[in-house]
């Protein structure tokens, strides 16, 4: 991330996330769990504004798709892959061998795995949307409990 980064904790109803970027757009979320701040970082709500509005409405149930200038930080592949993540439609699943399938790479399975893991901006690159093949939750940044959360919301609408 770049030196010009700005920050806000945001109250959500899965628990404090830490939003990070710059100018160039968000660059992470981070769950309650795992929230680390920069010293160099500079706290700044306004930054964030739309960001926190399409949050709130996402989880007031009146918004099923984000609209916002990300910037989220890894390699080809991994952008790649958070592309394609944000392709899955609000309250559907799809399975880790469908994302191979969708790039192109039918037994990167695992690799998708290993991206889904580093997806910098959960909730809006929806990784919580992946799910095992035989439909189990599987590992998730905010914990299990939080992936389910969120499923269920969207799953309720």
């Amino acid at each position: 991330m770049t030196n010009n980064i700005q920050y806000w904790i945001y109250s959500s109803p899965v628990g404090k996330l830490l939003l990070a970027g710059d100018d160039n757009g968000l660059q992470k979320i981070q769950f309650e769990i795992n929230i680390s701040v920069d010293d160099n970082w500079q706290k700044n709500q306004s930054h964030f504004k739309q960001v926190i509005q399409q949050l709130d409405e996402y989880f007031a149930k009146q918004r099923t798709l984000f609209d916002l200038k990300l910037n989220p930080q890894g390699t080809d592949f991994q952008r790649q892959v958070w592309k394609q993540l944000q392709k899955i439609e609000y309250g559907k699943t799809k399975y880790y061998a469908e994302i191979a399938n969708e790039i192109n790479s039918p037994k990167a399975a695992r690799a998708i795995g290993m991206a889904n893991n580093k997806n910098p901006i959960p909730i809006i690159i929806p990784c919580h949307r992946v799910i095992g093949k035989n439909g189990s939750l599987t590992g998730f940044a905010g914990g299990l409990d939080v992936k389910q959360q969120l499923l269920s919301l969207e799953f309720s609408f």
